[in-house]
């Protein structure tokens, strides 16, 4: 079968297309016959080994060769004790960490499937899992009438979470570069910050802060919460993964705001909901520009370069 792989952290052009032996699925696992892979943020970090915690899986090279976690395809074979999926089902999922969706077929445990929705394309589906999770936890954190600022809102898990937020009556502000300001209108969000030209920390107050790409410090984050008010990072540097967690809390006890990480729930019960609703045409999907399976680096490099508005996807092949 054909892989993307890669052998050193770096940049895109260390992926290589390759001829591999196809995966034999074991006790509980499935092979999916891969129609399409999303690109994440995940997807970008294990390729760079940066920030530190991308490298928790190989510090010197990376651990698993092949990256992609979000993929859509049809159950090709089954391992011993795999029961749920019949060959020939359509299924999707998230299999990070394991990794592997750039590839023509993955072996992955049956648990991190569900059946793909009839109303959604494999290039749909692969567009989900992840990005729903991260929307679903972080709206989750936001009453009807708080008002919620979303730094990094363009992208897959932002573009799901504008149109969450909205539908739940909450006041969104969306923050990106000025490239896709009219996009995050039209999913919504009540005001929009181009942050090359404004320091949205410097505004608000916000009752809900999430940041997708957090760069700041503590305090600046915490001046621009409301009283009471709630900051989580999702992605960004590992210094301010770990300043959020220690200095974070220091600033919490004394100024009574929340600063923190979003820990999210992975498997089908974190994405299917929002995938039923994107089925039953309440929420879009947005998918930017789709790839063919040979040019997963260019695919990598318009995602890690935060031109996408929505998400990217690799067509591994023809639906």
């Amino acid at each position: 079968m054909r892989a993307v792989m890669y052998e050193r952290y770096g940049s895109p052009e260390r992926l290589e297309l390759r001829d591999i032996p196809r995966p034999v699925p074991g006790a509980g696992e499935v092979l999916v016959e891969v129609f399409a892979t999303s690109v994440n943020l995940s997807d970008w970090e294990g390729l760079h080994g940066s920030p530190a915690y991308a490298r928790l899986g190989g510090l010197f090279r990376p651990h698993r060769g092949i990256l992609g976690s979000d993929i859509a395809g049809r159950v090709a074979a089954g391992g011993d004790g795999a029961t749920r999926f019949a060959v020939g089902d359509a299924v999707f999922g998230d299999i990070m960490p394991r990794y592997g969706g750039f590839a023509e077929f993955v072996a992955v445990p049956e648990s991190m499937l569900a059946p793909k929705p009839v109303q959604l394309s494999f290039a749909e589906a692969a567009a989900l899992p992840q990005a729903a999770a991260i929307a679903t936890h972080a709206v989750a954190l936001a009453e009807p009438g708080a008002r919620m600022l979303l730094n990094g809102a363009g992208g897959g898990s932002g573009s799901l979470a504008i149109q969450l937020a909205v539908q739940q009556g909450v006041h969104v502000t969306a923050v990106d570069n000025a490239g896709k300001l009219d996009f995050l209108r039209a999913l919504g969000a009540d005001e929009v910050i181009d942050y090359r030209r404004d320091d949205f920390t410097r505004q608000g107050p916000y009752d809900l802060i999430v940041d997708l790409v957090a760069r700041r410090s503590v305090f600046a984050y915490a001046r621009a919460l409301a009283k009471d008010g709630r900051c989580v990072m999702v992605g960004g540097t590992a210094r301010t993964l770990v300043r959020m967690l220690t200095a974070g809390a220091l600033v919490g006890v004394l100024t009574r705001k929340h600063l923190g990480v979003l820990f999210v729930r992975q498997g089908p019960s974190a994405f299917v909901p929002v995938a039923e609703r994107c089925a039953a045409g309440e929420v879009q999907v947005h998918i930017d520009r789709v790839f063919p399976l040979d040019q997963v680096p260019e695919a990598l490099a318009w995602h890690g370069e935060g031109r996408a508005l929505g998400k990217v996807v690799v067509a591994v092949r023809r639906e």
